[in-house]
């Protein structure tokens, strides 16, 4: 039996770069046994009013880079720097309220599949 062969790549070539004016960009890593793990580049962009993400999974969230606001239906805002990620479990309202409109944010999102 042969090992699995590794995969690699390279983030910071990949995809389109944001303008500032609210552009959001998003690739998909890989999407392994039903996760998906998504790169997304952001600038100056924020979730449309009353917009809300309410996925039924879990998402982890890591702030490789720039700076962001949550934001939550009880009006609740927590900001997130270079270093900092969040849990958000199924079903957890939330929505980007802002992003850093002179730098860009580079996220790093992993949806876990649902457990039976």
């Amino acid at each position: 039996m042969t090992d699995p062969a590794p995969r690699f790549g390279r983030l910071a070539e990949a995809g389109a770069r944001p303008s500032p004016g609210g552009e959001e960009f998003l690739d998909l890593l890989t999407a392994p046994g039903g996760a998906r793990v998504e790169r997304i580049l952001s600038r100056g962009a924020a979730s449309p009013p009353d917009f809300w993400y309410a996925q039924d999974w879990d998402e982890f969230v890591f702030l490789v880079a720039g700076a962001a606001i949550l934001g939550f239906p009880d009006g609740s805002e927590h900001r997130l720097q270079q270093g900092d990620y969040a849990i958000l479990p199924a079903g957890c309202r939330h929505r980007v309220a802002w992003t850093d409109p002179d730098q860009e944010t580079l996220w790093l999102a992993v949806h876990m599949p649902r457990s039976s």
